[in-house]
C-alpha cells in the first residue's frame, strides 16, 4: 500500500519530563513509517528542553509547551484541536516500534461500527502485557489495595478480538468517532481515562479491537506501584469512574 492511498494519521505524544524516550519514539516513527503520511503533535507537560530538532524528520511536528501540567486526557483532547489527520493517535512516549503498525489499524478501523483499535503491547522480554481488559467492577477498588491486577481479557492471542476496554498507551481512532463521543472526560486528571472513553463507546454501540497482527513494545514504568501519590491518584479515577452515570449505564447495559 502506497504513501499516497494511505490516510493521514495525526499522532499526539505528552511527554512528563520523557523527551529521551520521545526522542527515540520519534525515530521509530520516521525509520518504520516511511510509507504513511504521518503528524505528531508533541505536548511537553513539563518544562524541558528538546534533544531533538523538529526539522529533523520527515514529518511535521507541533510542540504544545503546558505553563502549568494537565491530565492525561485534557492534553490528548488539546492535541485532537490541532490534529488534521483522518485518524488520531494516542502514544504513550515509552512505545517503541519494531514495524510500522498503521497499515493493519486502518484496515479494521474502516468497519462502520468500530470506535477504536489497538495493537498488541508486548514487554521489553516479548511477553504480553495486560493491556486489553474486561470492564471493571466495584470488587477492582479492594483488588488494587492488595495489589491485585485488572481482569484480562480472555482473547487477547486471537488474531482480532474485542476487549472491553484497552489501556491509553495506544489507541487508534477514526478521526469522527473521535470526536463525536467528545474525547477524553477532562475531570479524570490520571488513570481510567481509557474506561471510561471505552465505556461510552460501548454505550454508543462502538466496537474496540486488538489488533494481534501486530505488536508495539512498551517499557513499562507503573508509578501508582511504586509511588503513594500516583496511587491515590488512581484509586480518586476509580471511586470517580464507579460513582458516574456512565458506569451506572453499562451496569443497565450488561444486566439485559
Amino acid at each position: 500500500m502506497g504513501l499516497n492511498l494511505l490516510p493521514k494519521i495525526s499522532i499526539t505524544i505528552v511527554s512528563h519530563r520523557q523527551v529521551q524516550l520521545v526522542h527515540s519514539l520519534l525515530d521509530d516513527l520516521q525509520q518504520y513509517c516511511t510509507d504513511t503520511p504521518i503528524e505528531v503533535i508533541l505536548t511537553v507537560n513539563v518544562e524541558e528542553p528538546l534533544l531533538f530538532g523538529i526539522s529533523d524528520y520527515r514529518f511535521p511536528i507541533q510542540i504544545i509547551r503546558n505553563a502549568a501540567p494537565k491530565g492525561f486526557g485534557e492534553n490528548h483532547n488539546a492535541a485532537f484541536l490541532l490534529a488534521t489527520g483522518e485518524y488520531f493517535c494516542v502514544l504513550n512516549p515509552d512505545i517503541r516500534l519494531t514495524e510500522t503498525p498503521f497499515p493493519p489499524l486502518i484496515k479494521n478501523a474502516l468497519e462502520a461500527d468500530v470506535g477504536l483499535v489497538a495493537p498488541r503491547i508486548v514487554n521489553v522480554e516479548g511477553g504480553q502485557e495486560d493491556s486489553a481488559r474486561e470492564f471493571p467492577s466495584r470488587f477492582e477498588i479492594v483488588r488494587k489495595i492488595f495489589g491485585g491486577k485488572s481482569a484480562t481479557h480472555a482473547d487477547s492471542l486471537n488474531l482480532i478480538s474485542n476487549p472491553d476496554w484497552v489501556a491509553g498507551m495506544f489507541m487508534f481512532f477514526p478521526r469522527q468517532v473521535f470526536q463525536k463521543i467528545g474525547g477524553f472526560d477532562e475531570r479524570y486528571f490520571l488513570y481510567y481515562e481509557d474506561v471510561d472513553l471505552c465505556a461510552r463507546l460501548t454505550l454508543a454501540n462502538l466496537r474496540i479491537l486488538m489488533c494481534s497482527q501486530v505488536s508495539v513494545v512498551h517499557d513499562a514504568r507503573r508509578s501508582s506501584h511504586k509511588n503513594l501519590q500516583y496511587m491515590l491518584l488512581h484509586l480518586t479515577s476509580m471511586f470517580r469512574f464507579f460513582s458516574s452515570d456512565v458506569y451506572q449505564q453499562l451496569r443497565q447495559r450488561s444486566s439485559r
